[in-house]
């Protein structure tokens, strides 16, 4: 069988990544396999994580770029390299260009740490998402993977779990708990989801 060549890409910790390493590792991705883990931060850990399971990495950053053009062909060419299928945001903490996911239509994924179409979209990202729960008093929250397109957490919904608000929280406890509980689990089910309608694609056109 012809797996899915999987790109991850990440900005921080790689916590996510480590979910997507630990499901390949226990065969709960067959149908797909981690090529390259490109980061746009050389200290991101998530790099570290990478090593630790021998796979191969890459770092483009801003700051060595002209401008945002150059900055994703830099990536695209990586992954051309690595003739990627599917491209997995883990916590990838900058908005392609429409330019960019217009070429990977229906293969870009990203996790989102809310139950879209609740706060998301541009300016939602990391802790402030879970301060704006708080803030308009949801008593129930979550975690969605779509597909990417050009609408900043706007893509079809792949993928949904919700998660209780309890009395006391704070965005760190809450972020914690959406992670443990939504996070961790939906990113590598849909990563596995995708990649077995596109490895079967791929058998498909081969035949």
């Amino acid at each position: 069988m012809l797996k899915t060549q999987i790109a991850v890409l990440v900005s921080g910790g790689g916590t996510n990544l480590q979910q997507l390493i630990n499901a390949q590792e226990e065969g709960r991705l067959p149908h797909g396999e981690i090529a390259i883990v490109i980061a746009n931060h050389a200290d991101a850990y998530a790099l570290e994580r990478a090593h630790r399971h021998h796979l191969p990495t890459a770092v483009v950053e801003k700051k060595d770029c002209a401008d945002n053009r150059e900055f994703e062909q830099k990536i695209l060419a990586l992954l051309e390299e690595k003739h990627i299928d599917l491209i997995i945001l883990a916590g990838f903490m900058t908005i392609l260009s429409a330019d960019f996911t217009s070429r990977w239509p229906k293969r870009i994924i990203n996790i989102h740490p809310a139950l879209i179409p609740s706060f998301c979209g541009k300016g939602y990202y990391g802790l402030k998402v879970h301060q704006a729960a708080l803030d308009y008093g949801v008593k129930v929250t979550g975690a969605t993977v779509h597909f990417v397109n050009e609408i900043p957490d706007g893509g079809e919904i792949i993928m949904q779990k919700a998660v209780d608000v309890l009395p006391g929280d704070t965005p760190e406890i809450l972020q914690k708990r959406v992670m443990e509980e939504a996070e961790w689990i939906l990113l590598p089910a849909a990563a596995e989801l995708v990649a077995q309608k596109i490895a079967e694609e791929k058998e498909n056109a081969n035949a």
